[in-house]
């Protein structure tokens, strides 16, 4: 069986429907992801991931877009709805040393360039097609 993730996938709409991306230090731009632990749902692990690698509490579930392999991972993506979230921030990780993200929103109409990292230019494919 491949590696369960789950993806907590958030949008807002300012004119263009915007996801919330991050810049990882070593990995380029991506979307909060992590694995699914034994006996946990992808949605608690969406909302867990989402609290460990953005500080964002306090949100709430809402189905799924499903779920798609990449890379020999089976990505979950589940709907997240969060309280209000800032236009930016920065975001210290307590996970492998600890990193700083800086967190954003990408517009879902805009392409990826070379400073997304592989997997998560499949994923936001995949958001893509599954919100239109």
């Amino acid at each position: 069986m491949s590696a369960q993730k789950a993806i907590p996938v958030v949008l807002r709409q300012r004119g263009d429907i915007e996801i919330l991306a991050f810049v990882h230090p070593g990995a380029g731009r991506q979307i909060v992801k992590g694995s699914i632990g034994e006996g946990e749902t992808a949605e608690a692990a969406a909302l867990r991931e989402l609290a460990e690698e953005a500080g964002v509490t306090g949100a709430r579930t809402s189905g799924r877009y499903g779920s798609q392999e990449i890379e020999g991972e089976t990505w979950h993506f589940v709907r997240v709805a969060p309280p209000d979230l800032p236009e930016n921030w920065v975001f210290r990780t307590e996970d492998d040393g600890g990193h700083i993200f800086r967190f954003f929103w990408h517009p879902l109409s805009q392409g990826t360039d070379g400073n997304w990292h592989p997997k998560f230019r499949q994923a936001l494919d995949f958001v893509r097609a599954s919100v239109s």
